[in-house]
């Protein structure tokens, strides 16, 4: 039988002290923001076995053991006693309730929970010993995650070698290809929003894509949960099949530069800049020269404390722009390679579908326990 306490009552928590741009590229130390993926610190704070949670935007959940900083909406969660909770056991718990942790944030454009929300959460507690047996099967699980996803970042650091073999590193452009304004690779749109006190701009007709859709490991965008109507699309800007999607306003620096593919026609809002290659440009091409140049692009944002680049300070940045034929050998590698990540994509679909699934029962029979 499993006890049910709140979780108040099992852990310390706290929350970071410092800003989103206190990160530094060359850093000892891992840096917890509200990204999913920590950034790099100098110095560190904390040195503990915890459960991070980001505290607003996608609320995501982590675990770590060790020294580390953390941004000032992270909270970090502490076992008061691990002979009582194990913290791993913590961490598949608020990994599976964070879903309901996203249906309680509140707030406007950028969602956000609060401390009550993880004090008032009520967790199965079973015996020490069952909660160990508990994290030994979920970490075997998530073992078989991460091969395959580092079987995905082993093909991605095999497409940037090849780029750079093949056209060297952009920046430094060691090869001497003659750069170009990016205004001249193809045509940049920034995004609006058609005004939301006439609901007739939004319906199920176009997808109104937001930074959100882009900030993500996937080369194309996700789809939107927003639409707009055809009266909406009118009054809105959109691109077609082709294009590249770059966030150019952010709350942290660390998104300014985030690119996608879109892969069909969408609308999408101001936060985003949009460029529609010419014919002499090509996607791939494209889109894996500017993830290459990201800390170039950072560069230009205009705002240290978040991110802000204009679609002017855009435009003006300068590019290498090999020959149409070159860019398209290039494609031909990078298509070949991304169709054997989407085959690993499906595998690691599944795995992570039968990790929920395992999660679920193992939490849900608890729960059986509780009600019985």
């Amino acid at each position: 039988m499993s006890n049910f306490v709140k979780l108040g009552t099992l852990v310390d928590i706290k929350t970071g002290k410092l800003d989103a741009n206190a990160s530094s590229n060359n850093g000892e130390y891992p840096f917890f923001t509200c990204s999913i993926n920590p950034l790099k610190i100098d110095s560190y704070s904390y040195d503990c076995e915890c459960v991070l949670v980001a505290g607003n935007g996608d609320l995501n959940v982590k675990y770590y053991n060790g020294k580390f900083d953390a941004y000032q909406r992270t909270y970090i969660i502490e076992s008061k006693n691990n002979i009582i909770l194990n913290v791993k056991y913590l961490y598949y718990f608020l990994d599976m309730y964070v879903d309901k942790l996203r249906e309680q944030s509140i707030g406007g454009v950028i969602k956000y929970i609060k401390l009550g929300h993880l004090i008032e959460a009520i967790i199965p507690l079973p015996i020490i010993e069952k909660q160990t047996y508990i994290v030994k099967l979920l970490d075997k699980a998530k073992t078989l995650i991460n091969k395959r996803r580092n079987q995905i970042d082993e093909l991605n650091s095999l497409i940037q070698s090849i780029f750079y073999d093949m056209f060297g590193e952009p920046i430094k452009n060691y090869k001497n290809y003659n750069k170009y304004k990016l205004s001249q690779f193809g045509n940049i749109i920034t995004g609006n929003t058609p005004p939301r006190n006439d609901s007739t701009n939004y319906g199920n007709y176009i997808e109104w894509i937001k930074s959100d859709n882009i900030n993500t490991p996937f080369d194309y965008l996700t789809e939107s949960e927003e639409y707009l109507s055809k009266i909406g699309l009118k009054k809105a800007r959109y691109v077609e099949n082709g294009a590249i999607l770059m966030t150019c306003i952010a709350g942290s620096i660390s998104c300014i530069g985030n690119v996608s593919i879109a892969n069909r026609t969408v609308s999408f809002n101001q936060q985003i800049n949009a460029i529609q290659p010419y014919e002499d440009v090509d996607t791939y091409f494209l889109y894996n020269l500017l993830k290459f140049c990201k800390t170039y692009i950072q560069k230009s944002s205009t705002n240290s404390m978040k991110g802000m680049l204009s679609k002017g300070n855009l435009s003006d940045l300068e590019f290498i722009k090999p020959d149409i034929e070159e860019q398209k050998q290039f494609s031909y590698y990078y298509e070949i390679i991304t169709k054997y990540k989407d085959m690993i994509n499906v595998s690691l679909n599944e795995l992570e579908l039968l990790n929920k699934s395992l999660m679920q029962r193992t939490f849900n029979r608890t729960l059986f326990e509780r009600n019985n």
